[in-house]
């Protein structure tokens, strides 16, 4: 099989352009201190006197106050574009007497769509206290990709690519001057990706452009679980690397760049007797090598106290997450696009196909609510449908060839959706919100496909359920007309889309295009 191709007819399309690089300096400037005259017992001693005396000592600042300051990436996106990768070079603020200051001490990459709504940690460093009212972003290489489906015809999965991205298409804005003070807090990049990347056409390739577009805020870091607006993290998923010796704390490496690879930022894990475990008994069940889910709040030294950790698969190798492009029963085969990546296998761009014969079937345990909910949640081999997301375990990846990965474990997990309220009613203890979704939303987008054993009613609407424990992020409260972004649980019930819903944030209009 030649590479681009699938058995499924998806194709894979890279187009590719290279960009200069940009370049910065500092100065540093020298105090001499000044001659002074002394006098004693009306003898006056001048500078130019022959006379000498105790040599001038230099007068030594005291150190500037610094604050330890943890960096986190979040993005603002709607359903437009699948994968977004970011290679960050260098970060700096700058204050308002305009001295620089360097805040990413070293390179590191990420994915930005699957924080759409949420934090991932970055790096921690100290930051002397002062008022900042000015960053800039140094970005290397960025790609982002769309699907589409043309008429009569299969998926494209179509990427956009610079080598190097010019400084000056990068912009960092400053909602309000970030005033760096105290012993810790946090600082939010948050991609706005609908201003970060435009293109003629999804399916047939054109002009493209990346310009990604951050905004830079300051949030107050809680010991405790918060929502993604105050440190906490929600399914943030990392490879163990090495286990503390004298604690129960360990290490994590997180997901890196997905095209290539790469190494992610290493996050170190905390956990405590509150600590819920699922899928191993306790901590003595960990060991390196491990691939976790797991949920907390980012702490003052950037580390992660963990309320929940999920193991899907203990012996597992290889792990992927991302949204399911095409399932059938019939044979039963998965495709999947695979966001993120870690394990033996290198992953390479495009889709992963899978197959699910004998594969176990799991929902995320980061919901406690599932009983209470109105519908029965339910995810099987049956219920299963493009769209929604997954995260698969597999003792092989399988890129080439007449056969496909075998499946693990499938589990489903949590995503973001932006959609516009047209209904609002309640069932229960739930507020259901009736939303409807763009075209080029993966549910309705892959709805449409040949061969496919589980079709949705209405692919183009889905039901989101939300009660008190739904964080909703957005003033004044949501209402009809509303475009929003809804974080949970996608569910197949008969047919119909139902979420149960943990976030509500402000949506986002489409692309430019």
């Amino acid at each position: 099989m030649p590479p681009g191709s699938s058995p499924l007819g998806i194709v894979v399309k890279r187009t590719t352009g290279h960009r200069g690089c940009c370049e910065f300096e500092r100065r540093a400037a020298l105090a001499r201190p000044a001659c002074q005259a002394l006098a004693i017992a009306g003898l006056i001693t001048g500078c130019g006197s022959g006379e000498s005396g105790p040599a001038p000592q230099p007068v030594i600042p005291p150190p500037a106050a610094v604050t330890a300051v943890t960096m986190v990436l979040t993005s603002t996106a709607n359903d437009q574009l699948t994968e977004f990768d970011i290679e960050f070079e260098g970060m700096s603020l700058t204050s308002a007497s305009g001295k620089k200051v360097t805040v990413l001490p070293q390179a590191r990459q990420s994915e930005m769509i699957h924080v759409n709504g949420a934090m991932e940690p970055l790096a921690t460093t100290t930051v002397p206290q002062d008022v900042y009212t000015a960053a800039t972003v140094t970005v290397g290489g960025a790609q982002f990709m769309c699907i589409a489906h043309p008429p009569n015809a299969g998926l494209t999965i179509s990427t956009f690519a610079y080598g190097q991205t010019p400084t000056t298409d990068v912009t960092v804005t400053l909602p309000s001057p970030i005033v760096v003070s105290g012993e810790t807090m946090g600082l939010a990049l948050n991609m706005q990706v609908s201003h970060s990347a435009s293109y003629t056409s999804c399916a047939a390739g054109g002009s493209y452009a990346i310009t990604p577009a951050f905004s830079l805020s300051a949030f107050a870091l809680s010991s405790q679980r918060a929502p993604s607006a105050n440190g906490g993290v929600a399914a943030l998923d990392g490879e163990v690397t090495a286990l503390d010796s004298a604690s129960t704390g360990f290490q994590i490496s997180l997901p890196g760049w997905g095209l290539v690879g790469l190494p992610g930022t290493s996050v170190h894990v905390t956990t405590a007797k509150a600590t819920i475990w699922q899928g191993i008994a306790a901590f003595t069940d960990l060991h390196a090598g491990m691939f976790v889910d797991l949920d907390g709040a980012i702490q003052a030294d950037g580390s992660i106290a963990a309320t929940r950790i999920a193991v899907a698969d203990p012996a597992a190798v290889n792990v992927e997450r991302g949204p399911l492009l095409f399932v059938s029963n019939a044979v039963p085969i998965l495709v999947m696009y695979p966001r993120q990546a870690q394990g033996m296998d290198p992953r390479l761009l495009g889709d992963e196909q899978f197959s699910f014969n004998g594969s176990t079937f799991l929902v995320s345990g980061q919901f406690s609510n599932l009983p209470t909910l109105p519908f029965t949640p339910s995810f099987t081999a049956e219920t299963m449908v493009p769209g929604q997301a997954v995260y698969v375990s597999s003792p092989a990846f399988v890129h080439y060839g007449p056969y496909s990965a075998l499946a693990t474990t499938i589990t489903l997990a949590a995503q973001t959706i932006n959609g516009t309220v047209f209904g609002l009613t309640s069932s229960g203890d739930f507020t259901v919100y009736s939303v409807s979704l763009a075209s080029y939303d993966l549910f309705p987008l892959l709805a449409t496909q040949a061969g496919q054993t589980t079709l949705l009613t209405n692919p183009g609407v889905i039901e989101v359920y939300a009660d008190t424990n739904t964080v909703v992020l957005t003033s004044p409260a949501p209402a009809l007309g509303d475009t929003l972004r809804f974080y949970g649980l996608v569910f197949n019930d008969h047919g119909t889309l139902r979420m149960d819903c943990a976030q509500i944030s402000a949506g986002v209009n489409a692309l430019s295009q």
